[in-house]
């Protein structure tokens, strides 16, 4: 990679500049989230996640994105109190960016370089095609809720499709991989 995951600026959602850089020598599931999209119930299976491996070093982080039919309309404060009430959400979220286009954050122009491709892949294409949504470039992040695991030394180690759950063994057996790295 070009650059460091863990130099790339962002911001937390309380608008506190920030970056990566706090979760050296940590696993980092990044994932893209919205509040209005059919997978948000998917919020219940990360924060699950995060509550059991949490203490074996893994960290679950949200970018809200806007960028598939606006179905994150709202302000980082609206999106915050949202996960908070609705799924009690309790990893870490970062201000609303955007996960693919023209205006993709450099954070997600590391990522998808790195990963170009997702692990559960085509199902879920084949979906969004039945309501009319044609995905051109594979590279670019799909919809909402896709997945990228980064390892203990910052590289990008795996990508997961959007409907892949936070309990599905490809993704949970590659966490645990990297956790014993």
């Amino acid at each position: 990679m070009s650059t460091s995951l863990y130099d790339i600026p962002l911001k937390q959602i309380d608008g506190t500049s920030s970056n990566l850089g706090q979760y050296k020598g940590k696993v980092l599931l990044l994932v893209n989230v919205a509040s209005k999209c059919g997978l948000t119930p998917q919020y219940e299976g990360l924060e699950k996640l995060y509550q059991s491996k949490h203490g074996e070093g893994l960290e679950v982080l949200g970018f809200p994105a806007n960028n598939f039919k606006e179905q994150e309309p709202g302000s980082d404060s609206e999106i915050q109190s949202f996960c908070s009430t609705t799924y009690d959400v309790h990893f870490p979220l970062f201000s609303k960016i955007s996960v693919a286009g023209a205006d993709k954050h450099p954070l997600y122009s590391e990522l998808t370089a790195a990963q170009p491709s997702a692990t559960g892949d085509g199902p879920f294409r084949e979906r969004l095609k039945g309501y009319g949504i044609e995905s051109g470039n594979r590279q670019e992040v799909l919809w909402n809720f896709e997945k990228f695991l980064v390892g203990r030394d910052g590289k990008v180690i795996g990508r997961f499709a959007p409907d892949v759950a936070a309990d599905d063994s490809r993704l949970t057996a590659a966490i645990d991989e990297a956790l014993k790295a």
